[in-house]
């Protein structure tokens, strides 16, 4: 049985916080450890989480000054110990058979175990189901090319399981003192794995609140994130030329980086988003769009659309 090391990063989270606790220890036929760092929290957060340290001899608890979800993810993998990696953001949950229906893949040591989500309510009440492709035995360049023009959640950091000698193989870690991470280091991991499955198995549940670690919909938060997008697309472009990837893999890299990009100037308004355009233009990020079938062709129409009535990077 491989031991599972999950990170939960903590911040200001007292009212989720221990049903995000509960549905991992209490997950069924498992060996498990529980890596919970408070990342600066000033409300109870730290004191349900030392509750838990207190009762449960695998649960660690870390407290450190306040960093961001990335420092506090990379904290915790300095304290993982177990064959593989999860991440769980404090606010969300995970269904109780979730590592069961995973072991069979952990027992066989895939790099890489993909599950997908169930977005809820606050109250766990389903909203909506997200589908994705589903394979078994693919590297990760395969993976990658099978997923990246439908799998709308292929980047969340919390939608795998890692396996952890892998991760420590290649030392990977997150951009601290940025948003949206995941975007600048998911599909990099990825492409590094030599086997990758995706299974039809709902077990993450995604909760849908405003006082989420990831989410808000302050205007200076929104053209920070999207200026570090941009910044983490600079990174995937030059670090990935250290690839050895197939001609096909790396447009498709290219394809999916630069639909993120387009695709994020509409959250911009006024000149945050003449700003943000004008990054874009100095990238030539337009260029690297390509049409690979019809369900692109849509999403290349919808883009032109954007472009000629918002963004006019041609």
């Amino acid at each position: 049985m491989k031991r599972i090391s999950v990170i939960i990063p903590i911040f200001n989270v007292e009212k989720y916080l221990d049903k995000c606790i509960k549905s991992v220890i209490e997950q069924k036929d498992c060996e498990l450890e529980v890596i919970l760092v408070n990342d600066g929290s000033t409300d109870n957060s730290e004191v349900i989480a030392k509750k838990y340290e207190s009762e449960f001899d695998f649960v660690k608890c870390i407290t450190k000054p306040n960093g961001g979800l990335s420092s506090a993810r990379n904290e915790g993998l300095k304290h993982v110990t177990g064959d593989y990696i999860c991440f769980i953001d404090s606010d969300d949950y995970i269904m109780e058979d979730l590592f069961k229906q995973c072991s069979k893949y952990m027992d066989e040591n895939y790099d890489m175990i993909k599950y997908k989500t169930i977005k809820v309510d606050a109250d766990g009440n389903e909203i909506e189901r997200i589908s994705g492709p589903i394979f078994i035995e693919e590297n990760g360049e395969e993976a990658f090319d099978l997923m990246y023009a439908s799998d709308s959640m292929l980047q969340p950091a919390w939608l795998y399981l890692y396996r952890a000698e892998f991760w420590k193989k290649y030392n990977f870690e997150y951009p601290v003192g940025k948003t949206h991470e995941d975007f600048a280091r998911t599909m990099l991991i990825m492409l590094r794995a030599e086997s990758v499955c995706s299974l039809d198995v709902y077990g993450y549940c995604y909760v849908q609140t405003d006082s989420s670690i990831t989410r808000g919909n302050d205007e200076d938060k929104r053209f920070k994130r999207s200026m570090d997008i941009i910044e983490h697309y600079d990174y995937i472009m030059n670090a990935s030329k250290e690839y050895d990837l197939i001609d096909f893999t790396r447009e498709n890299l290219g394809i999916y980086c630069a639909n993120n990009l387009i695709l994020e100037a509409g959250n911009l308004s006024g000149e945050n988003q003449k700003k943000y355009v004008e990054e874009l233009k100095k990238r030539k990020v337009y260029k690297k769009l390509k049409i690979r079938d019809l369900k692109q062709l849509r999403k290349r129409m919808l883009l032109d659309i954007n472009i000629n009535l918002y963004l006019k990077i041609r």
